[in-house]
């Protein structure tokens, strides 16, 4: 589907893709330790934390990758980071990603917040609802 999607818009797009199937922690781990610099970076995982429970682990991982993802982008580099853990906070992934960025000594400007679209609509009575938060972020 991506290939499709990729050739839809080839018009569009005028820089080289390639596309890398693994383990994103140790993918993120060998690039970083690779010194590989990137202009922009999505970090889109799956729900870590399916439970209250598995918060704490589901943040450790967040932190890790958004540390790897700060170390390898190029200065003004862009991050697009996200979760769809509905047990993790707005207020805990900020502040784990902003953790990660004071770990790799990097300068992170907030560029934008981002939930759910309209299609998924968050219900003020149910909070598990808003469980998609993306934060847009600008690396110095």
């Amino acid at each position: 589907m991506a290939e499709r999607n990729l050739e839809v818009n080839r018009d569009q797009i005028r820089a080289e893709v390639d596309w890398v199937e693994g383990d994103a922690f140790q993918v993120l781990r060998d690039w970083s330790d690779a010194n590989e610099k990137f202009d922009s970076i999505v970090l889109d995982p799956p729900a870590f934390a399916k439970s209250q429970r598995a918060v704490e682990g589901a943040l450790r991982g967040y932190k890790e990758l958004n540390l790897r993802a700060f170390k390898m982008l190029k200065p003004r580099g862009l991050l697009v980071t996200c979760t769809c853990s509905h047990h993790v906070s707005w207020a805990d992934f900020e502040g784990t990603v902003a953790s990660a960025a004071a770990d790799a000594h990097r300068r992170v400007r907030l560029l934008g917040r981002r939930g759910a679209a309209p299609d998924h609509p968050v219900i003020l009575n149910l909070p598990e609802t808003e469980y998609l938060k993306c934060l847009v972020l600008e690396v110095e």
